[in-house]
This record gives C-alpha cells, structure tokens and sequence, in this order.
C-alpha cells in the first residue's frame, strides 16, 4: 500500500473524533467492518494511519455467492501487509426458505461484526457508509412517506448493547435474582457520512489498495440502484446537503428520543424486569410513538432478542393504529397490547410448529 496523503489522513482522524464522547476510552480499539469494496477499502488505508495500532478489521463472508471466500482472503492479505489484525466472520446457519435475503444477510453481517467487536474488546465499530449512501436512503424513504426517524436515514452514531454467545458474568443483567441475558456495549459509527462515492474509490486507487464491485449494486431488480441512478442523473441534487439534513433531522430525533426516556420514567407503571408496561392517559400521538420504540426497544435487550430487521427508523404505525384502538399487535418479535391507556410490551410468544 502506498502512504496516504496527510490531507486525506488528517480529514479523516477528524471526522472520526467529532463522532466521539467523553465515554470512548483514551486510545480505544477501533474495530472496522471492511467487504472489499472501495469504500470500505478507503477506510481501512486511511484509520490504520491516522490510528497506528488501534485499528483492528473483520469481512463477513455469507457465502451465497461465488467468490466471497476470495474476497475476504483478498481482505486478509491486505490488512497483513498494513499490519492490522484481520478476521473472516462465517455465518453458520443458512438463509431461511422465506423472507428477504438482503435483509436476512444484513441483519446476521451486523450481529457477527457487534460480537466481534466486543469480543476483541473495541468500543467501536466503524462502517464505511458515506453520503451517497445517506443521499439515497433519505431518498428512498422520503418516497415512502417515512417520518422523522425515518427520514434520520443513516445515523452518524449509535449507541448499542449487544446480545452475546458467550456468558460474561460481568456484563449480565440481573432478573428474578438470577443471570438472565448477557450483553456488551458498542457504539456504531459511520466516520465516511461527509465523504462522497467517487472520492473513497479514488483514495483506494491511490492507496494501491485493492478492492472488489459488488454486482449487487448494479441489479435494477432493486431500489436502491434505481435512486443511485437518479441521483447520478441530477447533478443538482447534492448528496453532502441532503446528509446535512439528514444529520439534523437524526439530532432532533435524538432528542425527541431522549425527551421520552425522561417521561417514560415518569409513566412507567409495575411490570416483570424482563417486560414493561406504561400509561399514556392525555399523550399526543408522537410522544406514544416515541415511548412505543422505547418500550419494544426494552424487551429486545432485556430478552436478549435480534428484533430482526427492527431499527429506530422501523414504521411502526399499524402498531400504534392497534394499541389506540384497545387491541394488540406484533412487531419486531414483541407483543404489544393496550388495557384502557396501559400499553404493556413483553416477547411475542413462539408459534408452534408441527
């Protein structure tokens, strides 16, 4: 690899450090999630550098398509070359017969790369999701009529416990007076969210990095592709602004979030640790929305639950629609029930199977 031009190194340890708080430990581990692609190439050229011996990289390999063995080898033999300490993720179990693959892949890559990461004792994690890829999923939701969290698209960071394997004692969470889930924490950043497509690319050609295309990324079969398209036809539509509005959009979602947590103390009533339930007499339908994101959020991780492709930008408007007409609805594997104005969140019983 060739040496990285300071300007690039230097724009780089300061996008990652404005993502930072006072809780990411002086000299942290940074752990990065690195497919081969330019984009994530780019990154793995330019935190090696701005971090020495910080940086560690892991590449998931699915294996559902010919070649990704090689990829993640390819990976390898790159961080080996730039001393960082690279490790290949396989997923054990196979992709269900039903449902979306992508969507399947994306939440097993995620969960693997999370573990990995607190196994390897680094507080964060990095993705190289840049502001093309924010320009299009705002897009793409705002198509959807998505509201504000939704519009947030990707986020800059986010603060994640996650559920373990491996029992550490040390980080379980006490219920009934015994060990009931393990989890580990790990903030998720995306440092690239001001950098664009093209720029990444050519920081990995001038790296002398080597890198793959994913052909997925050219299929029409899927949205996102159409919207890259468009937006590569619309030279006026400038991905760097609708990231700034991204961004804002995501602060106030912060703080609306961070507004219910408060109220959610105030109105929270006597349920199992692993459950919650709360009052909504005289809310406004946002701030339930807001509380019904807290108390799904809380039964994942008190059960130790993946939630499937459950996020903060989830639609969770059926749900809603339900528990104000006195009923009950599922989402995200959590059962979700109205009594009057008490909304009561526990785990979505399993479904027998024959």
């Amino acid at each position: 690899m060739d040496a990285a031009p300071d300007d690039l190194i230097d724009r780089f340890r300061a996008d990652y450090c404005r993502l930072l708080t006072a809780a990411e430990p002086p000299d942290h581990r940074i752990a990065l999630a690195v497919s081969g692609g330019p984009d994530s190439m780019a990154m793995l050229g330019l935190a090696a550098p701005a971090f020495p011996g910080r940086v560690i990289a892991a590449t998931v390999d699915h294996g559902l398509r010919r070649g990704s063995a090689d990829e993640a080898a390819m990976v390898a033999q790159a961080c080996a070359k730039i001393g960082v300490a690279h490790t290949t993720l396989r997923i054990a179990a196979p992709p269900g017969a039903s449902g979306n693959l992508h969507d399947w892949a994306r939440q097993e890559r995620y969960l693997l790369l999370k573990r990995w990461a607190v196994d390897e004792g680094a507080p964060v994690l990095c993705t190289a999701h840049h502001a093309d890829d924010q320009a299009e999923t705002f897009l793409m939701r705002a198509a959807r009529a998505a509201g504000l969290s939704g519009l947030a698209a990707v986020r800059a960071r986010t603060e994640i416990e996650v559920p373990l394997k491996q029992p550490i004692e040390s980080l379980a969470i006490r219920a009934n007076g015994g060990f009931s889930l393990c989890y580990g924490p790990v903030v998720l950043l995306r440092p690239l969210l001001r950098w664009r497509r093209q720029e990444l690319r050519e920081a990995a050609e001038k790296l002398c990095l080597p890198f793959v295309d994913d052909p997925s990324n050219h299929d029409p079969r899927f949205d996102r592709t159409r919207f890259r398209a468009w937006l590569a036809e619309a030279p006026w539509l400038d991905p760097i602004q609708i990231g700034r509005s991204a961004e804002n959009l995501a602060g106030m979602d912060a703080d609306l979030f961070e507004i219910s947590r408060w109220l959610w103390q105030e109105r929270a009533l006597e349920a199992d640790p692993l459950e919650a339930r709360f009052d909504v007499r005289g809310l406004p339908r946002g701030v339930k929305r807001y509380l019904a994101r807290i108390g799904i959020n809380h039964v994942l991780m008190m059960q130790g639950m993946s939630g499937g492709n459950w996020s903060q930008a989830s639609n969770i408007e059926p749900l809603l629609d339900a528990l104000e007409a006195g009923s009950a609805a599922t989402q995200a594997n959590v059962l979700a029930s109205a009594k009057g104005t008490i909304w009561h969140f526990r785990a979505a019983p399993r479904r027998r199977s024959h």
